[in-house]
């Protein structure tokens, strides 16, 4: 028992005297978790024992132990407070989902080995990595269907995360997927032809042996003829996945179905789980390293 509980035990008992009551100290059955004695108020007249823990926490100024959960927003503040506050049983979780990645280290955990004693696992340092806002944007109109008009726009917003292929990037794509690799300014034209054709009407599309695709619009006045445009299978895009990371090169597949004469796209982000991953896996070992505490993958269990 603290100083400051005993305190007030000593004061309630000089209290309770008056009124013929006496505070008694027990001696609980051998229980992990139980401490050795309890003080307790003994009526005097029934011989029941009621305990006095409501009676001392009031008197508390300071809490029995330290709980919460800290968030922090970088990886070095999660090295620096988990430092701060370990002890020989903490450890660190990481959380790998690719759409909501995450470093959560538990303060006061089990204590190690089968004999062990088990702890509240209430004092947490939480770390969820900041996805960058361009990574967001991709990730939310992943496999999202749009109209013509609709894709196009969004192309032209997102000029800037596009990237010229590398020559060595192009063989491998091509050769792993198939078709044909874009270049910036064909996903450009591409989104731009789009744009002016938003209100024509589907009437060809040929996927030709070099895995090029043309489509070919009807506008309402003409018979025949209309304005072809080459569609590429993929494209490069490069972006940091995490605010203020590194950027990295993303294949980009692209998709489109004719649906009643209109054209209808999406893309698909080529296993993103992959970079997000890869990032995780380095920030924890990082963690792990930096504090001197066991790492692993997966979600702690549920504090109670």
């Amino acid at each position: 028992m603290d100083q400051l509980s005993e305190t007030a035990v000593n004061a309630i008992a000089e209290l309770t005297r008056d009124a013929g009551v006496t505070v008694q100290n027990i001696t609980p059955p051998n229980i992990p978790g139980l401490p050795s004695s309890v003080p307790v108020i003994i009526d005097p007249k029934s011989g029941s024992a009621k305990s006095v823990k409501s009676l001392v926490e009031e008197w508390r100024e300071t809490p029995d132990r330290k709980r919460g959960t800290a968030k922090v927003h970088t990886l070095e503040s999660f090295i620096h407070l988990v430092d701060r506050h370990k002890t020989e049983d903490s450890v660190i979780f990481a959380d790998i989902d690719w759409q909501k990645p995450s470093l959560t280290a538990i303060i006061d955990y089990h204590e190690k080995g089968n004999g062990g004693e088990a702890d509240n696992g209430k004092h947490r340092i939480y770390y969820p990595f900041p996805l960058s806002e361009e990574w967001k944007e991709w990730v939310r109109f992943n496999g999202q269907p749009m109209k013509q008009g609709e894709f196009a726009e969004f192309i032209e917003d997102r000029i800037a995360e596009l990237a010229t292929p590398h020559e060595e990037e192009v063989a491998d794509w091509q050769d792993k997927l198939g078709g044909k690799v874009a270049y910036p300014n064909e996903i450009v034209m591409l989104s731009r032809g789009l744009k002016v054709n938003a209100e024509t009407k589907v009437v060809n599309h040929v996927t030709l042996s070099s895995g090029e695709a043309q489509i070919t619009f009807e506008e309402e006045h003409r018979d025949q003829n209309g304005q072809k445009l080459v569609v590429p299978s993929l494209f490069i895009i490069k972006l940091p996945p995490f605010f203020r990371g590194e950027a990295v090169r993303v294949p980009v597949r692209l998709r489109y179905r004719v649906q009643a004469g209109s054209l209808i796209w999406f893309y698909q982000l080529y296993r993103p789980d992959v970079y997000i991953t890869e990032e995780v896996e380095l920030s924890l070992q990082r963690a792990a390293a930096a504090t001197e505490l066991p790492a692993f993958q997966g979600t702690p269990e549920m504090s109670a």
